[in-house]
């Protein structure tokens, strides 16, 4: 489900240099399963996507420049540069943060950089990633991108005719599980009401969580019904910036088994792996060593 908006919108405006990126990475970065809000636009490397009261499309032009534009209201950009430039990890000095992996030594990784330069971490609010990684638990992307536009759409504000934002959680709390069942959650619905009524009745848990060292985060997050390790580092790696967390769901075991050799290692012991092997950026690897791995078996089903 894309947003309807047929409103006007701003021209086009470019990036800085520092993000050069091509069509593979730039998907990856936005439809690779960081993030459930983006759907390509119908034309050529253009996408849309949302993020709290954000609404932005994204294309590469002929040499692989990427630029943005966001939706007028009365003449004014729905969204500012800065918002967008954050979201994107404009903060982040991306090319220091690649070259400290260990590609020198490991082949592997070296190859992972290699087929997906340009590809990013992005910043989103926490309290939506939150969201969408309770929504996540045995579904493919797809779905999980239905289960959210569906939230929006029953539950949250209408931020431009056709378009709405995620519901907060307090919304999510004064809703019932049954209704939120309405939105394709089965089981999910449970521990998602769960978290709004314990966010809706502990206003600011969250934002002290995010802000806490990456081992004290986890431990937080892992208190929650419905979350485990994994959950709780795609929480801390793509909405709080802690590029140390490492998660470990079934693309990465498998890189980790075939590509590594670790066969047989349970969840925690891998991911305390990849935070030894690949330092303070594992995260960052993580995302490489995924896309990487899905591009194969998508490369091994064409054929």
């Amino acid at each position: 489900m894309s947003s309807s908006y047929s409103g006007p919108w701003s021209d086009w405006i470019d990036f800085p240099d520092s993000w050069r990126t091509n069509p593979r990475a730039l998907a990856e970065t936005l439809d690779g399963g960081q993030a459930f809000r983006w759907h390509a636009s119908g034309l050529k490397n253009q996408w849309t996507g949302q993020w709290d009261r954000c609404l932005v499309q994204l294309r590469l032009n002929h040499d692989d420049r990427l630029q943005w534009r966001t939706p007028l209201v009365k003449d004014v950009p729905l969204c500012t540069r800065g918002q967008v430039e954050t979201y994107l990890g404009f903060d982040r000095d991306w090319a220091t943060i690649v070259d400290s992996l260990p590609w020198r030594s490991d082949p592997h990784i070296a190859r992972c950089l290699r087929e997906f330069p340009g590809l990013r971490i992005l910043r989103q609010p926490l309290a939506e990633t939150l969201l969408g990684f309770l929504c996540s638990a045995t579904k493919q992307i797809v779905q999980i991108k239905q289960m959210m536009a569906l939230l929006a759409q029953r539950h949250g504000a209408q931020i431009l005719p056709g378009v709405h934002r995620l519901p907060t959680w307090p919304e999510i709390a004064a809703s019932s599980e049954r209704e939120l069942r309405k939105c394709l959650l089965g089981f999910r619905a449970r521990y998602i009401h769960q978290a709004a009524t314990f966010l809706a009745a502990n206003p600011g848990w969250l934002e002290e969580t995010g802000k806490a060292d990456y081992a004290v985060a986890k431990a937080r997050l892992c208190q929650l019904d419905g979350i485990g390790e994994k959950v709780a580092d795609c929480v801390l790696l793509y909405g709080a910036g802690k590029l140390e967390a490492f998660p470990v769901d079934v693309w990465i075991l498998r890189t980790l088994e075939l590509r590594y050799g670790l066969k047989g290692w349970k969840p925690a012991q891998l991911a305390s792996f990849g935070r030894i092997h690949f330092g303070q950026y594992a995260g960052v690897a993580q995302q490489f060593l995924f896309a990487w791995e899905r591009s194969q078996k998508r490369s091994a089903k064409s054929n």
